[in-house]
């Protein structure tokens, strides 16, 4: 996203350009200049309050023996299940653990202010739900997908202290020309990224968490890839948003992937400006599927 659009109507200006005409779902008129808007729990209907309950419930049935164990200690701790969340509250439990807090937003915002958000130990979450339709697969994120997938993991210091490191590098990538890169990153970490566990891999990525269908499938031999996780490579990497992904990438612990990511990206973000992306599909040389056999 360009570092000059600030505004709300430039901003969803930018994204009816880039998306042939299409609009984002949020109510933005209220937005403040970091797109901040107010939760207003209150106005949350009963039947958004069911939804809801569905959701967690089915996601709830589907995390033991496939998410990691701090993402399921830190959701039974939440308690969420009884309906949407009232967002100050988790603050005030989220900002004693870790020093984070969480910001309600119309939905997705520019890069720049979700990275300054980061920076300050401050998370983004959506105020809208979807739709009883939407119930299996959502374009763009609600606010089940921010909550349910990556608020728990923000109680885990380490994960938390990666993830305000994460803003940091997102402001400098922007004067860099590594947004591309560091989205990539992102997308196989944050959102589909896999963990190594004395009981097999197991998942961490708020986009694996938050589904219905990937959380079984992503576990399982399939013709998806599960290798580790090297930076550069995965920033190589291109991804596809519209299905299950055909590579997963797999840390052995949070330290791990804190300290892969603590470098200065600068020499990274040039060498990959010299090669080709690589397809999603893709098994390089040497390179072995972690469930391959099993």
């Amino acid at each position: 996203m360009d570092t000059a659009v600030v505004s709300n109507e430039e901003f969803l200006a930018t994204v009816a350009e880039k998306s042939d005409g299409a609009a984002l779902r949020g109510d933005y008129s209220a937005a403040d200049a970091q797109y901040v808007v107010k939760q207003n729990w209150a106005a949350y209907t009963e039947e958004e309050h069911a939804l809801w309950r569905r959701l967690y419930k089915r996601q709830e049935a589907l995390v033991p023996g496939r998410a990691c164990d701090e993402f399921i200690t830190a959701l039974a701790a939440l308690k969420a299940s009884d309906g949407i969340p009232d967002f100050e509250k988790t603050s005030e439990a989220l900002e004693k653990a870790t020093g984070w807090r969480i910001v309600a937003v119309p939905g997705l915002i520019p890069e720049q202010a979700f990275f300054n958000h980061l920076a300050n130990r401050r998370f983004p979450v959506t105020v809208w739900l979807r739709t009883p339709a939407e119930f299996d697969y959502i374009v763009e994120p609600d606010v089940f997908h921010d909550y349910f997938g990556h608020v728990p993991l923000l109680f885990d210091p380490v994960f938390a202290d990666h993830m305000q490191e994460y803003g940091k590098g997102g402001l400098k990538a922007m004067k860099l020309g590594g947004l591309d890169y560091l989205a990539r990153l992102y997308w196989y970490t944050v959102e589909f990224g896999l963990i190594e566990s004395p009981q097999g891999l197991r998942v961490y990525g708020a986009g694996i968490l938050s589904s219905g269908g990937e959380l079984e499938y992503c576990l399982k031999n399939t013709p998806s890839r599960h290798i580790p996780l090297n930076v550069e490579r995965c920033m190589r990497t291109l991804y596809k948003i519209d299905s299950y992904q055909e590579t997963y990438f797999v840390i052995r612990d949070f330290k791990q992937l804190f300290e892969d990511t603590a470098p200065d990206f600068t020499p990274m973000y040039e060498r990959l400006k010299q090669v080709e992306a690589l397809p999603a599909n893709t098994l390089l040389p040497g390179e072995r599927d972690l469930l391959a056999g099993s």
